[in-house]
């Protein structure tokens, strides 16, 4: 072989590296019909989290598609059938060693999710599974919204539950996007929506049924189903076909004319600070700072309210409060874990002491799971109104259809 050969091989092996190099671990995408649909899948693990390397993938792969003219639209799903994103990297924050660090890590997350927002070609955003903290400011970035109805598919801003605020510009999205009162409600308690309540609320614009057995196992078939839906809608946005409709009712209309009035918005944040004062006693700063970060954005505009909430954020994350309580979520997801491995023998038998409220309920649920119970007190009188009270629920299940 001569120089000249040598030198397109070493050029060509040196390419392949580059590519190989380049080539992104957590987040894929393939263009089907003009649609391509970015998903995040994470190995070896059971959820997506937004790492550091998380979001430069996204970055690089959503630079990709945004130049390719092949592509006309993007769709944004998961590999996973129980996560979609399930929030930041909670590691990530705990390695910032200053505010300034922490501040900059929302700036970096908002700026990503303005160009998803911005985006001249149309992102639909498929869920099914957990979607929550900054999956779901992902999603609030996208200009559609589908979730699958199933147990699984959860939406929600539980930041404050960690002593923090949504970072990613979700403080401003989302009052934006449903009411002030309901996006308040969300962020300052945490509580979570399932799809159909989401879709009521105008948090989702489609919600799609699961699919039963087939060929493949429900789960299986019910993302594949998601994803064909959302392409489609893709598809159909970046042609043109189909528009946007997000409608509104009559008193959703009245309410969002009534915001607008200085003094009813003046006594909404008034309820919410006292209805806060109340259950913290001001013991925690996140509720307090969402309220002041929403208002901001709300009297003075977008670009203020994300300068506020990046500074919030950066602010909350440096306080005793957010470690300690991201310690206590630490702690509770250590307990879930089974450190036991499986049982050497098959239970069949539960036996509970005591048939009061508790124990007659425990013996409830372990008789619906098909366990043989043995029940026991010491009077026969108690025994005889756990039984009832066992019979009696069992009885309103058969009633609602719960069991047969």
């Amino acid at each position: 072989m001569g120089l000249t050969g040598m030198l397109r091989v070493f050029n060509k092996m040196k390419l392949n590296f580059s590519m190989y190099s380049r080539a992104c671990l957590h987040v894929k995408h393939e263009v089907k019909n003009g649609v391509a649909v970015v998903k995040f899948d994470s190995p070896n693990s059971k959820v997506n989290t937004l790492s550091r390397e998380v979001t430069a993938e996204v970055q690089q792969v959503m630079k990709t598609v945004w130049s390719d003219p092949s592509v006309t639209s993007i769709v944004l799903i998961s590999g996973k059938q129980g996560c979609f994103i399930a929030g930041a990297d909670i590691g990530m924050l705990q390695a910032c060693k200053s505010k300034e660090e922490i501040t900059s890590l929302s700036k970096q997350g908002k700026e990503l999710l303005l160009e998803i927002e911005n985006s001249k070609k149309p992102v639909v955003a498929a869920i099914m599974g957990t979607c929550l903290g900054g999956g779901l400011e992902v999603a609030l970035a996208a200009h559609y919204r589908i979730a699958v109805k199933d147990k699984k598919t959860v939406l929600g801003l539980p930041e404050v539950l960690l002593g923090l605020l949504p970072g990613a510009g979700g403080t401003q999205r989302l009052p934006r996007l449903i009411s002030l009162p309901n996006a308040l409600d969300m962020m300052l308690t945490g509580k979570t929506l399932k799809a159909d309540r989401a879709k009521k609320m105008g948090l989702v614009d489609l919600v799609v049924e699961p699919l039963g057995p087939g060929l493949k196992a429900p789960g299986d078939r019910t993302l594949e189903y998601l994803e064909e839906v959302a392409v489609k809608i893709a598809s159909d946005l970046a042609a043109k076909k189909m528009k946007i409709d997000r409608s509104v009712s009559l008193m959703d209309r009245l309410l969002k004319m009534a915001l607008s009035v200085g003094f009813v918005r003046e006594q909404i944040f008034k309820k919410a600070r006292q209805q806060v004062m109340k259950q913290t006693n001001g013991l925690y700063p996140a509720p307090l700072k969402i309220l002041d970060v929403v208002r901001t954005g709300i009297e003075k505009g977008l670009v203020a309210g994300y300068a506020a909430e990046s500074d919030g954020f950066g602010t909350l994350g440096m306080t005793t409060h957010s470690n300690a309580l991201i310690g206590l979520y630490h702690g509770q997801t250590l307990c879930k874990k089974n450190r036991f491995g499986d049982p050497t023998q098959k239970i069949k038998t539960i036996a509970v002491l005591g048939a009061g409220l508790m124990g007659a309920g425990i013996a409830q649920v372990s008789v619906d799971k098909m366990f043989d119970v043995i029940l026991k007190d010491v009077s026969p009188e108690s025994l005889a109104k756990g039984q009832n009270q066992i019979y009696k629920g069992l009885d309103t299940a058969v009633k609602r259809k719960r069991i047969t």
